[in-house]
């Protein structure tokens, strides 16, 4: 696939050395010439000099035949307005754009335009660590009706089984955190200490649902 980036910081360098390596043809965009720096010598893709959002400069970046466009500059302005003539203008399917307002993350998210809230991603994770209760939303869907969150688990859960965990919530587990790797149970996996647990729930039942987390198992109450 030919993939357009827009913006060539740490983030974007970094997101184009890794597609390069996995077999990707990739262009890089950036106002700042210096800035290819970051790419690195054996960096094999296009340097392309301009604004991101500028149609022929996109042009000029492949982004006719490309697959996917990434719009991670410092200007969350810049972002959205490029993502937006990438999807709009070109018909480019794969979009995301980087937003550090996170009031405005979620209304463009909700227009169609997949967006990642560094900051707002960054300050919940250090909350989630120094303060781990309730759940932490990690996605919705544009509706806002369905969310992926990681929700607090009480001690009490840990010796059950996923099966049991979701009967009771209602939830699917998405994927569990152990010992820092990330893995994917079935219905027997048994639950043990330090799992960070991952769901797939409906926004409305968020409530009910950490409940049933903090108050563990209905056995453990009969």
């Amino acid at each position: 696939m030919h993939i357009v980036i827009m913006g060539c910081g740490r983030v974007g360098s970094a997101l184009a050395q890794t597609l390069e390596q996995q077999g990707h043809t990739v262009a890089v965009v950036d106002q700042d010439p210096t800035a290819f720096r970051r790419l690195g010598a054996s960096f094999g893709g296009r340097r392309v000099t301009g604004v991101g959002f500028d149609q022929d400069t996109l042009r000029e970046a492949g982004i006719e035949e490309a697959g996917a466009f990434a719009a991670v500059s410092s200007g969350d302005n810049s972002n959205i307005i490029a993502a937006r003539v990438a999807r709009e203008m070109f018909g480019v399917e794969n979009v995301a754009a980087r937003i550090y307002d996170p009031k405005r993350a979620e209304v463009y998210q909700r227009l169609g335009i997949p967006t990642v809230a560094t900051v707002r991603w960054t300050a919940d994770q250090m909350l989630r660590r120094l303060l781990p209760s309730g759940a932490e939303p990690l996605w919705r869907d544009p509706s806002g009706g369905v969310q992926l969150a990681e929700v607090h688990t009480s001690a009490a859960w840990i010796g059950h089984k996923v099966s049991t965990l979701q009967e009771e919530t209602g939830v699917r587990v998405a994927f569990l955190t152990r010992l820092g790797e990330a893995m994917l149970p079935t219905s027997q996996t048994v639950l043990q200490e330090g799992d960070l647990v991952h769901v797939m729930m409906r926004t409305d039942e968020i409530d009910k649902v950490e409940a049933v987390f903090a108050e563990g198992p209905e056995e453990a109450h009969a």
